[in-house]
């Protein structure tokens, strides 16, 4: 460990930008708009993130002894499970029962964000073993000293969910659905892959939209004006206190990652008689389209499809992307070509009966995932290869 020093900082402003994005993105081709200092400052910076909504900062960061920075974490001290995807419910109200305190914890994830990317940004690729090691010993350290329960890393690679397997962390699966572009020239083209039933329903109910006389817009980072987010909160606002019962992001972010990100966001706005009547919120990632927020003020038959899933598939398409990411959940996108894909997390827990239970949990919850995912791959509506 002498190699290296460690330290945590409770604010990205203590960071330098510069030096955070060159161990968060190191690939263009790669690129991760929510590991980016932008993605993150916006969150600290609107106060969507702070004490009060359970996301207290404690970026954890590894130094050389020079003082350069090799690795950062975006971790955080939670009072809650809430804006996390991956459901620990459960696990905190048996703690609980036995006698604990499952909260605080430790969080290191991107908040409000099911989105998969690493989370040990280290930025010498060649040496990931050997920090994310390190970085997940002082984690487990961290939770000691902050009287917490428990450490948690949630949507990390599949690389770094093998290598804290591989020091003692437990790991877990779930899913999401995907969109592959196998290099279609345009959308019939994508269709022309499905069967014969799927094709027909996707073509009619793109039809049935298009009877609406609902307008598409799709509205590129840098030509997204005030107005937009306006009219984008209104519909994101709509959507989630209606499923969620709260908005877990304020005006105040979408204003901000529209002046500093400018190259990494695309709004796809519908229009009626000349008044935007629903939105989706796209981030541009390096090979792909990440579909993250949307919201309506008028229910319209297939609008969520259309704007969501075919318009984004349209994008893709057009500006050669290779993969649209949908966010969580949602069984319905299988009809649409989203594929079931494996999404990982990883667990470290303080006590260790209560580590050897949750082991056991996994090992039957990680059969079912996989179970679950076999079955729904039956179900995707792509011609069988003869």
């Amino acid at each position: 460990m002498s190699n290296f020093k460690f330290r945590i900082e409770r604010s990205l402003s203590k960071i330098n930008k510069s030096e955070w994005n060159n161990c968060a993105n190191t690939n263009d081709s790669s690129y991760n708009p929510f590991v980016s200092y932008e993605f993150l400052s916006a969150l600290e910076v609107s106060q969507s993130i702070n004490n009060d909504t359970g996301w207290f900062s404690t970026y954890l960061l590894a130094e050389s002894n020079q003082g350069e920075l090799l690795g950062c974490v975006p971790s955080f001290i939670k009072n809650n499970s809430n804006g996390e995807y991956v459901f620990d419910h459960e696990w905190a109200n048996a703690y609980q029962r036995s006698g604990g305190s499952y909260y605080p914890k430790i969080q290191v994830s991107i908040p409000f964000t099911p989105v998969t990317g690493r989370r040990f940004l280290v930025k010498d690729r060649s040496k990931d073993i050997n920090i994310i090691s390190k970085l997940s010993y002082e984690l487990s350290k961290l939770t000691k000293e902050t009287n917490s329960s428990s450490a948690h890393v949630t949507f990390l690679t599949k690389k770094e969910s093998d290598i804290l397997k591989e020091v003692g962390w437990l790991t877990r699966k779930d899913q999401q659905f995907h969109w592959k572009n196998n290099n279609y020239k345009n959308f019939d083209e994508f269709l022309s892959t499905l069967t014969s039933r799927k094709r027909k329903n996707i073509k009619k109910e793109r039809s049935a939209f298009e009877e609406s006389s609902i307008e598409i817009e799709h509205i590129e980072g840098r030509d997204i004006q005030k107005y937009h987010w306006d009219y984008f909160y209104n519909f994101y606002l709509d959507t989630t206190i209606r499923k969620w019962g709260q908005a877990y992001l304020n005006k105040d972010f979408f204003e901000i990652i529209g002046e500093t990100m400018k190259d990494n966001l695309l709004l796809i706005m519908a229009k009626k008689n000349d008044h935007y009547i629903a939105g989706a919120l796209n981030f541009i990632g390096g090979d792909r389209l990440y579909g993250r927020n949307w919201g309506c003020t008028e229910d319209h038959k297939f609008l969520h499809f259309e704007l969501c899933y075919y318009q984004a598939i349209e994008y893709a398409i057009s500006n050669k992307y290779k993969y649209v990411e949908a966010g969580a959940q949602g069984t319905h996108k299988i009809a649409r070509g989203y594929s079931p894909e494996i999404t990982y997390s990883a667990h470290w827990m303080k006590e260790r009966n209560f580590s050897d239970a949750v082991e056991q949990y996994l090992k039957y919850e990680d059969g079912e995932v996989e179970k679950s995912k076999k079955m729904l791959e039956s179900y995707l509506p792509y011609k069988k290869e003869s």
